[in-house]
């Protein structure tokens, strides 16, 4: 097809070309979940979805845009699970007891897409040799946690942080919940619950004022 004839913008999709991009993302997701970054090319994951590549190439411009499309498809179904299950605490204890439970619940209810984004984030090289996702990785997952932290101390019941150490633990939580995500990985049978009680206990006791 005459790639000026291609759709470049969501809202002048068709259903059914809608449906087909939908369908794409999906089996990307599966197949770098399955053979991981490096190996999961255009081929098979169009061997995956039974089309072909040029289908591919007629929903996204190359590899690039469609590895893209995963990582923005995650983010945003990232915080819409999280956000508004947050929000809706009535102190900020809640709002982190709350966000720790709900990205561990996240994850687990989400395995291949998260799995694949890990992928994704550890291998995705720019020209310049730097990871392409890791600084705006960190910037969107460590600010709501930080906050939490900061209206905690503000409202007396969290213990004193400064700005360096807000930071700090927000990394400690962060990190806490990443290493979650790889030992699914290695333990796909992991006791969820037990994991949370038990990560949920410790950032309480770190924090208490």
């Amino acid at each position: 097809m005459c790639k000026k004839n291609k759709p470049t913008n969501q809202k002048e999709m068709s259903f059914i070309e809608k449906a087909r991009r939908a369908q794409i993302v999906e089996c990307a997701i599966e197949t770098i979940a399955e053979v991981g970054y490096a190996q999961a090319s255009l081929g098979q994951i169009a061997k995956r979805a039974k089309i072909s590549k040029g289908v591919i190439s007629y929903h996204f411009a190359n590899k690039e845009e469609l590895l893209e499309q995963i990582a923005i498809e995650y983010y945003l179904a990232w915080q819409s699970y999280i956000a508004p299950r947050v929000e809706v605490q009535k102190s900020p204890k809640e709002m982190l007891r709350v966000y720790i439970e709900s990205n561990l619940t996240f994850v687990d209810e989400n395995r291949k897409h998260v799995f694949a984004v890990i992928e994704m984030v550890s291998n995705k090289i720019t020209a310049d040799g730097k990871l392409q996702f890791a600084a705006d990785h960190d910037e969107v997952v460590l600010l709501p946690i930080e906050n939490i932290l900061t209206q905690g101390m503000q409202e007396g019941v969290f213990r004193e942080f400064t700005r360096p150490s807000a930071r700090v633990m927000a990394l400690t939580i962060r990190n806490a919940i990443d290493g979650f995500t790889m030992e699914l990985m290695r333990k796909p049978h992991l006791d969820i619950q037990e994991y949370t009680r038990e990560l949920i206990t410790i950032f309480d006791a770190s924090t208490k004022k």
